[in-house]
């Protein structure tokens, strides 16, 4: 198994240049209402013994929709490369069916999870709390404060084990009794997938929950 801290989003796919793409618009919007001005003009002005052929009302008709469609083709090129400045889903697609180390809830089906506390660097006393998917605590226990990873073996006090299910965790930190603050620990989770929302890409884990590139802190292959 190797472990590794994932070397940032991914490079940038090709994108179009703001302000080249933003004086092309300008450029083809001007084009085009002075087009529209003049044929308007045109048919205003025309003989009415001698009128437009057919002909060229149709050529002049192509040329119009002509240069609306490039218009609309830039705005539109312009918008996907601004959704892919970030992360590009073809490069993230090989991340799928790697382990990903984040702040998420755990999928628990009966085996032990292992997690990465980061407790306050001031407490002198930390506790790891566990909520289930309808976020009731259903577990609460005293924690050491170097950081190093916990295993959590999803059995009660009693002893019983808990259902499968989506379980989150959090590490509340104290100091001399008062509280320093919660937050999330990290878990490793399977990435099955990767979306476009938002213009943003996404990475769906094996418990459904969705995280950010930059949300990962490190990358290891399973097994």
């Amino acid at each position: 198994m190797v472990t590794v801290p994932p070397s940032g989003p991914p490079s940038p796919a090709p994108q179009i240049s703001g302000n080249s793409a933003q004086a092309q618009n300008n450029a083809l919007s001007g084009d085009f209402d002075t087009f529209l001005k003049m044929l308007t003009i045109q048919m205003q002005n025309q003989d009415p013994f001698n009128p437009i052929k057919s002909e060229e009302f149709a050529v002049q008709l192509a040329t119009f929709s002509g240069v609306e469609q490039q218009i609309k083709t830039n705005k539109l090129l312009e918008t996907l490369a601004g959704g892919f400045s970030g992360n590009s889903l073809v490069q993230l697609a090989g991340w799928v069916g790697m382990e990903a180390r984040a702040q998420m809830p755990a999928r628990f089906a009966g085996s032990p999870v292992t997690i990465f506390p980061a407790p306050h660097q001031d407490a002198d006393q930390a506790v790891l709390v566990v909520r289930d998917v309808t976020g009731a605590e259903v577990s609460r226990s005293a924690i050491g404060l170097s950081g190093a990873a916990v295993e959590w073996a999803g059995v009660s006090e009693s002893g019983q084990p808990f259902p499968p299910g989506i379980y989150s965790f959090s590490v509340e930190s104290y100091k001399e009794g008062k509280s320093l603050g919660t937050k999330h620990a990290e878990i490793f989770a399977t990435i099955r997938e990767v979306r476009l929302e938002d213009d943003k890409a996404v990475l769906v884990m094996d418990s459904g929950e969705k995280v950010t590139a930059e949300d990962i802190t490190a990358l290891r292959t399973p097994g």
